[in-house]
């Protein structure tokens, strides 16, 4: 009788923080895309991937003229000097095949750099929703299972937090 009374009390809190669980979501994607800093971080990147366009294409168009004339030139070239034009087009070919990793990974870079602290705004406006209403948990749609019916969707609150 004693263990049953002991077992009792030591439930008696968890009953009562279950109650107290408040529940609720933002739908993150919806929000990000509605704020201002976004379409100005896509155009510096589509700025950004311009310019390793025009670099790259630059890049092709010189490779193309010295492939061009060293097939021309080829019969009329000495040896020591087509061994010379094939070793400057392989350089080329070569800077060409380095570009484009180097490229993608400095965009990918400025990108998350660019991101970071819109994200973070982000996550600063859930977390000041979530304190004022009382929430114990705000799930994401990143790790969103199922959404009950005692869910609340925040969404709305931190648009408003962050007034959009």
């Amino acid at each position: 009788m004693k263990k049953l009374i002991v077992l009792l009390l030591m439930m008696l809190p968890l009953g009562a923080i279950a109650q107290e669980v408040k529940i609720a979501f933002v739908k993150t994607q919806e929000v990000f895309m509605a704020m201002p800093e976004v379409s100005t971080v896509e155009k510096q990147i589509a700025d950004l991937n311009e310019k390793y366009n025009a670099e790259f294409k630059q890049m092709q168009d010189e490779y193309q003229k010295k492939y061009s004339d060293f097939i021309a030139q080829q019969d009329s070239l000495t040896e020591n000097i087509k061994l010379r034009r094939m070793q400057e087009i392989q350089d080329i070919q070569q800077r060409m095949d380095n570009f484009v990793p180097i490229a993608q990974q400095d965009v990918q870079k400025k990108q998350q750099e660019l991101l970071q602290p819109i994200q973070e705004k982000m996550r600063d406006a859930i977390q000041k929703v979530g304190e004022e209403n009382g929430y114990t948990y705000i799930i994401t749609p990143e790790v969103l299972l199922y959404t009950g019916t005692n869910a609340v969707d925040a969404t709305p609150f931190v648009r408003t937090k962050l007034g959009l």
